[in-house]
């Protein structure tokens, strides 16, 4: 008799997660979700073992979430027949990931830098950098459960959106309840919309038609970009021999690639409004962006130099729309091709 008992209740438990998983699927998709991959170490590893394909063959992409954004994989690889591997980091400051690449004597690629000043200029200490230490940490001791672990995952994230774990699981789920306050002295972070972030299974990030309707789940990400600005006001940009010393690390890193036969480009992607007018007043062209051109000996391509790219309303000030991403990506790839004398496999790049 007890066996039977644990049997249905077994059956019974069984059944009530199942249905409430449909209904929580069925819920996120009626709400126009689509399918995402957890953004986090694994995904980052996987991309990070692929550097190693032929330079001509190939082309790395590092930096912070614009370039997640801007550049779309897809009409990249298309039109160029250039595989695009994306090792962009959101958040973080990007010379961890460029120093890793230049002490990787394996490496010998084509790598494009995107700049977004605040970050790129910023300390490779405490949070600024943790993320991209994290990344390279995981790349590093990855074990072969942990590979074998990433293949099931990406199985079962292909086809339900409710396995996100940043977005969706259970901790970002409570915090976004703002109804609920916090208790005194208890401090929490706000969480970008769900619709703001979807990331591919190549790593290229894009908003959601949801979010490009909706004000209000725009000025969700705006506010937090406020927010941000707000809490670096006691932090001012780097200067002087500080600024100097910053640089001259980069050079370090793209010269060890440049003489082991790689190839380096700075690319500075576009923004808009409060985001763009503060990066101008925060950090003057002629002193970081055009000093890195400089000191590196790198060539670069800022967006402000071309207008059928300088013109961009980002929809919350700092990435671009997917439709946008498709405009960008077409004046890159021209640009490289016409200015910077790059050749790719594909004819199909005019």
């Amino acid at each position: 008799m007890a066996s039977n008992s644990i049997a249905r209740a077994a059956v019974l438990m069984l059944v009530i997660v199942l249905a409430a998983t449909v209904c929580w699927e069925t819920h996120l998709r009626q709400k126009g979700i689509p399918v995402s991959y957890d953004n986090m170490e694994p995904l980052w590893s996987n991309k990070r073992a692929m550097v190693y394909e032929p330079s001509d063959k190939a082309t790395v992409f590092i930096g912070s979430s614009r370039i997640k954004y801007d550049l779309d994989i897809p009409l990249w690889e298309k039109t160029t027949g250039n595989h695009a591997i994306q090792l962009a980091v959101e958040g973080s400051n990007l010379r961890p990931v460029l120093e890793n690449l230049a002490d990787d004597k394996n490496f010998k690629g084509t790598l494009v830098i995107d700049v977004t000043e605040g970050l790129f200029f910023g300390s490779k200490k405490g949070m600024s950098a943790e993320r991209s230490y994290k990344m390279i940490k995981y790349y590093k001791e990855e074990t072969p459960a942990q590979k074998a672990g990433f293949i099931i995952n990406h199985a079962l994230e292909s086809q339900l959106v409710f396995l996100d774990k940043e977005d969706l699981s259970m901790t970002p789920q409570l915090d976004q309840l703002v109804t609920i306050p916090n208790r005194k002295g208890v401090m929490s972070m706000p969480y970008f919309p769900v619709e703001f972030t979807r990331i591919h299974f190549n790593r290229q990030s894009f908003m959601t038609e949801n979010l490009l309707k909706d004000t209000n789940l725009q000025k969700r990400v705006t506010d937090m970009w406020m927010m941000y600005a707000n809490m670096s006001k006691g932090f001012p940009p780097a200067s002087g021999d500080t600024l100097l010393q910053i640089i001259k690390e980069v050079k370090v890193s793209t010269d060890k690639i440049i003489a082991r036969g790689g190839k380096v480009l700075f690319v500075r992607t576009p923004s808009s409004g409060p985001a763009l007018m503060g990066e101008k007043m925060g950090f003057p062209r002629e002193k970081y962006w055009n000093k890195l051109l400089e000191i590196t000996g790198c060539p670069g391509i800022h967006f402000a130099d071309y207008p059928a790219i300088d013109h961009f309303i980002c929809p919350e000030w700092s990435h671009l729309s997917p439709a946008d991403a498709l405009v960008f990506t077409t004046e890159f790839i021209r640009i490289l091709k016409q200015e910077q004398g790059w050749k790719f496999p594909s004819a199909n790049t005019n």
